[in-house]
C-alpha cells in the first residue's frame, strides 16, 4: 500500500508521510492471512537458506504483539506449520524490541546447553490493531515477518567469533502511556487499537537508543567506527539518522528499509537483515549493531558477528 493509495482514505499525503517518517509504502496482510502464516513463510525461508531441516530445531521463539489468538502461542502454530516436532515453541512480547528480546532468549538457551539449533522469528499483522481514522498512527505501520537460525558452535570468547556476542535489554513500565494498545482480554475484553504520543516517544527513543547502543559498544571495548553495519528497528528515518550521527557512524553504514516496509514492529530488524544480505551489503564476518525501542517502554541492543 503506497502513501498515495493511503491518502485516498485517510486525511494525509505522500509528502506529509515521507517528511515525518521516511515511509513510502507498506505491506498489508490479506483477509484471512494471519501472523502465523507470515511467520511460517519467513521461517521456512530461513531454514532453506541455512540448509537445515525443521526436525533439527530444538527451539522456536516468536516475537509478536499481534498473535493469532490469545492462546495457544502463535509459535506453536509456526511449529506445526513447519513440522518442527522436536522443538519447544513460545511467544515473546516486547513490541518493537521483541526481536532483540527473542534473540537474547534463544542465544541464552544455546549458551546454557538447552538447545543446539534455534529459530528466531519476528512476525506482525499490525494493520489489525490500527485505528484507520487516526493519521498519526495508521500511516506508520505495516505487516511482515522475518526469521533467522541460530546454531551452537565452538568459540574463542573473542570479538572475532561469529554469532551473537552480547545482548542488552531494558524496560521502564512507567512510560506505558507513550505507546500502548487500549484493549486486552483482562482489561477490556477487546483487541483495542494503537495509541501513541508521537513527540514523547521520539524524545525518549533518541535518549534510550543512544544509551543502549553505547552500552553494547562499551561491553566489547568498541567504538562506532568498528561497526560495519547498524541495523536499527525501522520506526522513523529521522531517529535512525540521528542515532548514526550520535554514535559516529556515517549514514552509509545504516541498513534502511523503512521506505519499503514502514514500521513492522518485531519484524523490522529481521526484515532489514534479510534485505541487507540480499543486497550484498551484509557479508560473513561483518560486525553488526542491532537496536530497538518499543512499547512498555522496552529497549535493547545486540552485537552480532554475521
Amino acid at each position: 500500500m503506497t502513501n498515495e493509495e493511503l491518502s485516498r482514505t485517510v486525511d494525509t499525503s505522500d509528502e506529509w508521510i515521507r517528511e515525518r517518517s521516511g515511509i513510502e509504502t507498506r505491506h498489508i496482510a490479506a483477509q484471512g492471512e494471519f501472523t502465523s502464516h507470515l511467520g511460517i513463510a519467513a521461517a521456512q525461508a530461513a531454514l532453506d537458506d541455512a540448509g537445515i531441516e525443521a526436525g533439527e530445531l530444538d527451539l522456536i521463539v516468536l516475537a509478536t504483539s499481534t498473535p493469532d489468538e490469545t492462546f495457544p502461542s502463535t509459535a506453536s502454530r509456526i511449529q506445526a506449520g513447519l513440522g518442527a516436532v522436536n522443538a519447544a515453541a513460545f511467544d515473546v512480547q516486547a513490541v518493537c524490541t521483541g526481536f532483540i528480546y527473542a534473540l537474547a532468549v534463544a542465544d541464552n538457551f544455546i549458551r546454557c546447553g538447552q538447545a543446539r539449533t534455534a529459530l528466531v522469528v519476528g512476525a506482525e499483522t499490525f494493520s489489525r490493531i490500527l485505528d484507520w481514522n487516526d493519521r498519526a498512527t495508521c500511516v506508520l505501520f505495516g505487516d511482515g515477518a522475518g526469521a533467522l537460525v541460530l546454531q551452537a558452535g565452538e568459540g574463542s570468547g573473542e570479538i572475532s567469533d561469529r554469532g551473537v556476542l552480547s545482548t542488552h535489554l531494558h524496560c521502564d513500565g512507567r512510560d506505558h502511556d507513550c505507546l500502548y494498545v487500549d484493549g486486552g482480554p483482562s482489561s477490556t475484553g477487546t483487541v483495542g487499537v494503537v495509541k501513541m504520543q508521537g513527540q514523547e516517544i521520539f524524545k525518549k527513543a533518541v535518549v534510550r537508543l543512544a544509551e543502549v547502543a553505547g552500552e553494547a559498544l562499551a561491553a566489547h571495548g568498541l567504538e562506532g567506527g568498528d561497526i560495519d553495519w547498524m541495523v536499527p528497528h525501522q520506526a522513523n528515518l529521522r531517529i535512525m539518522k540521528g542515532m548514526a550521527k550520535k554514535l559516529g557512524f556515517g549514514e552509509e553504514k545504516l541498513i534502511v528499509t523503512i521506505d519499503r516496509h514502514a514500521n513492522t514492529s518485531a519484524a523490522s530488524i529481521p526484515l532489514a537483515l534479510d534485505w541487507g544480505r540480499r543486497e550484498g551489503k551484509i557479508q560473513p564476518g561483518h560486525l553488526l549493531l542491532l537496536e530497538a525501542i518499543g512499547g512498555g517502554l522496552t529497549w535493547g541492543s545486540a552485537i552480532v558477528r554475521w
